[in-house]
């Protein structure tokens, strides 16, 4: 007998996951403007309940949520966490959580945005590599120490403030203010403590090399190589630990560092392909355009009009 296929854990975009888990009719659909999508913040007090429960699933976004009072509880992988006042739980952008209590009482605040703004105007490789909460791998919470609490709370405020006073934010004010916001967890956030297995020790390796190497090797066999593993044992490693192939990771870095090119620089299309080691820009067009469903020229555009 054939046992049942494990049902596929979706990810959502912002409005989508509204729309399914807050019921299409919500009239708390009202909170969110045209570019709610790539961010909001909110006070959870403005905010109604889920409407049903979330299974496993993943979402675009990043989402903060910082609890002034009461308890937040909802999982991240298998682990569940318990929010309290005073901390704030980070949920990267591909973690896969799920919330069984749609009944959360906490009033504190939700931000919610889209990695990209990370990479705007002041962002870098190396400024986000220091939050390990960041990352699917790192440790979600953050507790504040009584001396940071009315600092933080105040960037919180202003975030707000810029998502609810104004038609369309500023992400250039929303990037300074998150990354003001990251630099005061840090100073309280613990990274996970582990025993670091080999598969971890090469693709964290690994990771090291895509960022040195980006702009000219785009093959698993040149990592394997310089890692002394063969391209299948260092995919196998790489899967293992994060869930995704080694081709994928070096695609989705080819894409940070244009991103990178198209917020940052007024290079053309064909100087930033060659940048990232792409000598045809239609290719490079071509490559873009079917990991992000837009072509470069268009996601500059986009980035022009925010």
């Amino acid at each position: 007998m054939k046992s049942k296929p494990a049902e596929k854990i979706k990810t959502y975009e912002a409005k989508g996951f509204r729309e399914k888990f807050l019921g299409k009719d919500n009239p708390m659909h009202l909170l969110f403007k045209s570019n709610s999508d790539h961010f909001f913040c909110l006070k959870t007090e403005e905010m109604m309940h889920l409407q049903y429960p979330v299974p496993p699933s993943k979402h675009l976004c990043h989402t903060l949520i910082y609890v002034e009072s009461g308890t937040h509880k909802m999982n991240l992988g298998f682990v569940e966490y318990e929010t309290v006042p005073n901390e704030i739980l980070m949920i990267p952008a591909g973690q896969v959580f799920s919330i069984e209590d749609i009944n959360n009482t906490y009033n504190g605040y939700i931000c919610q945005f889209h990695p990209d703004i990370l990479i705007g105007k002041y962002g870098c490789r190396e400024l986000l590599n220091d939050f390990d909460f960041l990352k699917i791998s790192g440790n979600p919470k953050t507790r504040l120490a009584t001396e940071d609490i009315a600092l933080v709370t105040t960037i919180f405020k202003r975030l707000q403030k810029e998502y609810t006073d104004t038609n369309t934010a500023n992400l250039n004010i929303v990037q300074t203010y998150l990354i003001a916001l990251f630099h005061e967890m840090n100073k309280k956030s613990v990274k996970s403590p582990k025993t670091i297995s080999a598969s971890e020790i090469i693709t964290n390796k690994f990771k090291e090399l895509i960022h040195i190497h980006i702009k000219t090797h785009h093959q698993v066999n040149h990592y394997a190589s310089l890692l002394s593993v063969t391209p299948n044992h260092l995919n196998k490693c790489v899967k293992n630990v994060t869930g995704k192939s080694a081709v994928k990771w070096i695609d989705e870095n080819i894409l940070l560092e244009a991103k990178y090119l198209l917020f940052q620089t007024t290079l053309s299309i064909n100087e930033i392909a060659a940048q990232v080691g792409h000598e045809d820009q239609s290719y490079f067009s071509r490559f873009f355009k079917k990991h992000e469903g837009i072509s470069p020229i268009q996601y500059r555009k986009m980035i022009d009009k925010s």
